[in-house]
C-alpha cells in the first residue's frame, strides 16, 4: 500500500507564500505521475498542479506563474510552492498520486488546509 502525508499548510495573507510538502511511504515503486488537487468549501475538488515521473509539469489557469510543483525522488517528497496567494486559493489541498498498472488516481492524502486572508 502507498500512504501520502501533506504537511505545509496554514493561514497567510493575501500576497504571502507557503509549501507544502507530501512525503509518500509504502510500496512507492507503484507511483507513477503525482498531483495536487484543492476543493474550496461548496466547490468540486480541481487539478491544481501535475508533475510526471520524468519531472514534466501541468498547471491549472488559475495558479500558472505564482505556483511551482516539484518532487524530490531520492526523499520520496511531492511539494508545491506557492507564492503570490489569493483568497481564492483558499482550500483544502490534497496530495495525489496514480498508480503504474493502471493509470488512476489510486492514491490520496489526508489534505492539508490553506487559508488565505484578504
Amino acid at each position: 500500500q502507498v500512504q501520502l502525508v501533506e504537511s505545509g499548510g496554514g493561514l497567510v495573507q493575501a500576497g504571502g507564500s507557503l509549501r507544502l510538502s507530501c512525503a509518500a511511504s509504502g510500496t512507492i515503486f507503484r507511483i507513477d505521475a503525482m498531483a495536487w488537487y484543492r476543493q474550496a468549501p461548496g466547490k468540486e475538488r480541481e487539478s491544481v498542479a501535475a508533475i510526471s515521473s520524468g519531472g514534466k509539469t501541468a498547471y491549472a489557469d488559475s495558479v500558472k506563474g505564482r505556483f511551482t510543483i516539484s518532487r524530490d525522488n531520492a526523499k520520496n517528497t511531492l511539494y508545491l510552492q506557492m507564492n503570490s496567494l489569493k483568497p481564492e486559493d483558499t482550500a483544502m489541498y490534497y496530495c495525489a498520486a496514480t498508480r503504474i498498472a493502471t493509470g488512476l488516481w489510486d492514491y490520496w492524502g489526508q489534505g492539508a488546509q490553506v487559508t488565505v486572508s484578504s
